[in-house]
């Protein structure tokens, strides 16, 4: 028989895979398969925890942009509010003080309308005494003038009596 140089790399490799065998290396590579699996593994179920988490996470978040988009809402609705009290009374307050100063300048009117005819009675009134004066002065004179002083001083001691 001839043997060539592919019987002896067979043998070879046969060889070698006996010592190895032997040497339990095939244990070692089965075992550091199943290590390298479950590290897989772990690290498969460590990214599904993960990613729950990121997803609690996510929907916390959006929960806390619903309550603040409802707070701000809210606040809004409450400053639209306190505005619209706001000018409400502000609104009032100018009719107050409107009304206050009309009413004021109203009796400055009327003040001014009652001095103006207390000016005018004391004007006519002192027309009326000047013209009385003079007609009396005029109607004095003469004859007739003594008769009317005989009567006012009639007069007189009649009602000091």
């Amino acid at each position: 028989m001839h043997f060539d140089n592919t019987f002896f790399a067979f043998v070879a490799l046969v060889l070698f895979l006996c010592v190895v065998f032997y040497a339990g290396a095939h244990k070692k590579a089965g075992a550091a398969l199943d290590d390298r699996a479950n590290q897989i593994a772990k690290d498969i179920s460590d990214a599904r925890k993960l990613r729950e988490e990121a997803e609690a996470l996510l929907a916390e978040y959006k929960q806390k942009k619903l309550d603040a988009e409802k707070e701000a809402e809210g606040i809004i609705a409450q400053a639209k509010a306190d505005a619209s009290a706001y000018a409400d009374d502000a609104r009032k307050k100018m009719e107050d003080t409107l009304a206050r100063r009309t009413k004021q300048a109203e009796q400055k009117i009327a003040q001014a309308e009652a001095a103006a005819i207390k000016d005018v009675r004391a004007a006519a009134s002192e027309l009326a005494v000047k013209a009385a004066t003079s007609i009396l002065a005029d109607s004095s004179k003469g004859k007739g003038g003594e008769g009317l002083i005989s009567e006012s001083i009639a007069a007189i001691k009649s009602r000091l009596n």
